[in-house]
């Protein structure tokens, strides 16, 4: 009623996946505002379709993948035609079968079996109360919904709101976040007059009827529910309802006076059914015969319009479930739970059992805690970090072992953080005030974590670390010194390094990780030149284990000494051991490093393609986007504006990613010939003493303040860039640090030796660049002919590699020898996005759609619409056709 555009958007989300179009959208708003009726509508809309439905829990928020298992009950036959490792790891999450599935690889998996589904019929996905979903359905289901849009598969939620409150506010389900939305607000007047009217027959005092519509502010359920509770004399007598409670309490108050009316076994049965989430009749009776409630209690409780029994038990509406079991007496519930926990199978279903033999407990209970650890650890070995982090926290309040309970604290705030529910990590960790010395260093290692992940107080995040670090320094010292470690790495990102390293220099020596601690403390405090002999065969062992556990230090290091080998060698390590144990969290990392030292090879295609993955990865995921790669891309690509706008969201997202965008901004515009541009941005990265960006940024320094006419600002720039250098005794660093003295002193033997150093590096852009900085000089002292062949050596590589600014200048200073410059044809691929430049390479290379969607978290149908655009753009009209091309 009164829902003519909401209905309109449905109809179109439901034949737009009737097309192959599919979508997702999430209905939003107060409870009882008709959500669940437009989900009712949609299903009797989606004609000819296949209806799939769940419904979050309250009391199942606890279990991993409950709500996907629901969803996909119906349609697991379908498994068979999945990819084995899919395959497994939903029959993992499913209890199927044992192991610890990829929370990623269930969503992937489960988009499949949809896939496979879609092939006799379209399908709707129907999940009512999503604020109640486990957090691994949520995910999974999120993922899901962003990646039906070329199948015919359409995904409506129901999620309920407060008025004011998003849900992301409420932490509840952020993944829900990204969805389109359909918020709900009340009826308009005479529609809810119609409603009215409709329900109360009665003759009805046209002041309470206003009254009445007043107070319900349009809400459908207040129109229903309320007449109801105070019935007809109370209408007479002129119904007002309380307005200093929000509505959803007064509709459950509704629902409790409809309840007071029923006789106490009546109640009682409501009371098991409202702990009960599963709905199974065998258990509820069960319970109900173990508290003696008599059989005819149910007729009694489904005349009452509350509840329904058939082979799923279903309550009229959830706020009629949660007045069923806040309404019963603590004991009852308790004695509800106790009947539930006996009735429930410890072989089948430990997990539950469990968890209502901790809601049973009266006080704290040593023997429940234990049961919970037993199922947290179940929990984690499925997944499930927020039923872990759920398990734990309840131990953690019936523990009676003061030690035993912080461990239990610590352990659910570190899955709290996982699970990026910030706000209940912050509380768990408040709640440490004592403990052992491991406890409190532990404490702070979580507190400096989540500083750093808020984004809020991102300097202190170090301290925290710092602080563990020192409270350990006597009594573990290994442990303590591998915290400084940590605290260093961060240090680096958010600030803070130079304090960090006055207190590892002082701390006292342990075991494993002297070396390269002292070697870093010694490096920022004494100079490259004490430094770098220790750090150089640490970084060139790029099997170590130390850079797997701080891969971007690995990064940081091997740039700071000029070392690309290494750069490239750790990424690719990172990268293999991301593959080989399926780690989303460590395979972007590899990818990031890998794609950066790509760029600095010039092979800006194969940079473009991780960049692509590690972005499919983190979408995926949820995480935060790894920015680093696609910043030095742009800066050595050239192309102003596309550069300049990925800066600025850059920035406004992360004030941590400055100091990268200094150096990305001065190398753009030594590019783009616009010096004076260049010569600030290289002044505010030379300044930050920042390593491996202040490093990078000294060659763009020298080579703006020399063009700016700034000659002792660029002779003070080489004289840092070259202690660097020298003491690295790298190809790469010499090369660069030769034409860099080339520019400052005018010397035609150090151009000569840069071009020497560079030749056979890896370093192709530091290669084309010094070709460039000796044909200018070339051209400046009237050698045309030579500085022709300088040139025009860097103008191909400039072209070849995609460095469209760089080439351009080349170009100028070709012309100006006197030399006819043609333009060179554009690559192929060129009027591709990376995700489609991505897909076509992969194509080409003879990889089918069902690989490519595997590879890059999406629908196969999403890979053959991609190509689609791809032969468009390209002007072909085949797969064989793109694998002549040069991509």
């Amino acid at each position: 009623m009164g829902r003519h555009a909401e209905i309109r958007q449905i109809d179109a989300l439901i034949d737009a996946a009737r097309q192959g179009k599919g979508g997702a959208m999430v209905l939003r708003g107060e409870p009882g505002i008709g959500k669940s009726t437009l989900l009712g509508y949609a299903r009797q809309a989606a004609s000819g379709f296949q209806v799939m439905e769940a419904a979050g829990a309250e009391f199942e928020m606890e279990l991993p993948f409950a709500a996907l298992h629901q969803l996909c009950a119906p349609v697991l036959d379908h498994l068979v035609g999945l990819a084995g490792p899919h395959r497994q790891a939903l029959e993992i999450a499913f209890g199927l079968d044992t192991g610890t599935p990829s929370p990623l690889l269930v969503g992937i998996a489960t988009l499949g079996l949809l896939a496979e589904t879609v092939r006799e019929r379209p399908l709707l996905c129907v999940v009512d109360d999503a604020q109640w979903l486990d957090h691994a359905s949520a995910k999974a289901l999120a993922f899901v919904a962003r990646r039906v849009a070329a199948e015919p598969v359409a995904v409506l939620f129901a999620l309920r709101e407060q008025p004011g409150e998003p849900s992301s506010e409420q932490g509840r389900l952020p993944e829900l976040d990204r969805l389109p939305a359909l918020a709900l607000g009340g009826l308009a007047e005479a529609d809810a007059r119609a409603l009215l009217k409709a329900e109360v027959r009665a003759p009805l005092d046209e002041r309470v009827r206003d009254r009445i519509l007043a107070e319900a502010r349009g809400n459908p359920l207040a129109l229903l529910e309320l007449p109801r509770s105070a019935g007809l004399g109370g209408m007479a007598g002129g119904f007002a309802l309380p307005g200093a409670s929000p509505l959803s309490s007064r509709i459950e108050r509704s629902y409790q006076a409809r309840l007071e009316r029923l006789p106490a076994g009546v109640r009682l049965l409501l009371t098991v059914a409202a702990a009960d989430t599963v709905g199974d009749p065998v258990l509820l009776w069960k319970a109900a015969e173990q508290l003696g409630v008599e059989p005819g209690s149910a007729e009694t409780a489904a005349g009452a319009g509350l509840i329904e029994f058939g082979t799923r038990i279903r309550f009229c509406h959830p706020l009629a479930r949660s007045a069923a079991y806040n309404s019963a007496d603590p004991g009852d519930r308790r004695r509800a739970h106790q009947a539930l926990a006996a009735a429930t199978d410890p072989a089948t279903d430990p997990d539950r059992l469990a968890w209502h033999h901790a809601q049973a407990s009266v006080g704290p209970d040593e023997g429940i805690a234990a049961e919970l650890d037993g199922s947290a650890a179940r929990a984690q070995s499925r997944g499930g970090v927020a039923a872990t982090a759920a398990f734990l926290e309840r131990a953690a309040e019936l523990s009676t072992d003061p030690e035993r309970r912080i461990e239990r604290v610590l352990a659910a705030a570190q899955a709290k953080l996982e699970v990026g529910d910030y706000e209940r990590t912050a509380g768990l960790l408040s709640t440490v005030a004592t403990g052992s010395p491991h406890q409190m260093a532990r404490a702070d290692v979580l507190r400096g974590r989540l500083s750093f992940v808020r984004h809020r107080g991102a300097e202190g995040a170090a301290s925290y670390l710092l602080g563990a670090a020192r409270r350990l320094a006597d009594v573990d010292p290994a442990w303590s010194r591998a915290r400084y470690l940590d605290a260093i790495e961060m240090g680096i990102l958010t600030g803070g390094l130079d304090e960090i390293v006055a207190a590892a220099r002082d701390t006292p020596p342990g075991d494993g990780t002297d070396v390269l601690l002292d070697a870093i403390v010694s490096l920022v405090t004494e100079g490259h030149r004490a430094a770098v002999p220790v750090l150089r065969p640490l970084i060139s062992d790029v099997d170590g284990e130390e850079w797997t556990r701080r891969p971007s230090l690995a990064l940081i290091l091997a740039a700071e000494l000029w070392d690309f080998d290494s750069m490239r060698g750790i990424a690719s390590r990172i990268v293999e051991l991301g593959r080989r144990q399926g780690s989303f969290f460590t395979l972007p990392i590899g990818l990031s490093m890998a794609a950066t030292a790509g760029v600095h090879a010039g092979d800006f295609r194969a940079a473009m393609e991780m960049i692509s993955e590690g972005t499919a990865i983190v979408e995926a995921t949820g995480a935060s986007p790894l920015v680093y790669p696609s910043i030095h891309l742009a800066a050595l690509r050239g192309r102003k504006q596309e550069a300049m706008e990925l800066f600025e969201r850059v920035l406004a997202a992360s004030q941590l990613m400055t100091i990268s965008v200094h150096w990305a901004t001065a190398a753009l515009n030594n590019g783009l010939a616009d010096y004076p541009a260049a010569l600030a941005a290289a002044q505010r990265a030379v300044a930050s003493r920042d390593l491996a960006n202040a490093g990078l940024a000294l060659p763009e320094l020298i080579e703006a303040a020399m063009r700016c006419g700034e000659e002792e600002q660029a002779a003070s720039a080489l004289r840092s860039l070259t202690e660097r250098t020298q003491a690295a005794g790298t190809s790469w660093g010499l090369g660069v640090e030769a034409y860099a003295r080339g520019m400052v002193t005018g010397d035609e033997d150090s151009y000569r030796a840069a071009v020497e150093h560079l030749d056979g590096c890896p370093a192709t852009v530091s290669r084309a660049r010094a070709h460039l900085v000796y044909g200018e000089w070339l051209r400046r002292e009237g050698r045309r002919r030579e500085a022709r062949e300088r040139l025009r050596a860097s103008y191909e590589m400039f072209s070849d590699i995609g460095m469209e600014a760089f080439a351009t200048r080349a170009a100028t200073e070709l012309r100006a020898t006197g030399e006819h410059v043609r333009s060179r044809a554009n690559a192929a691929d060129d009027e591709l996005t990376l995700q489609e430049a991505h897909i076509a390479r992969l194509v080409a290379g003879g990889e089918t759609s069902r690989e490519v969607a595997a590879r890059l978290f999406i629908s196969p149908r999403t890979v053959d619409a991609h190509l689609r655009n791809i032969f468009r753009k390209l002007g072909i009209t085949s797969r064989r056709q793109l694998r002549d091309l040069d991509l």
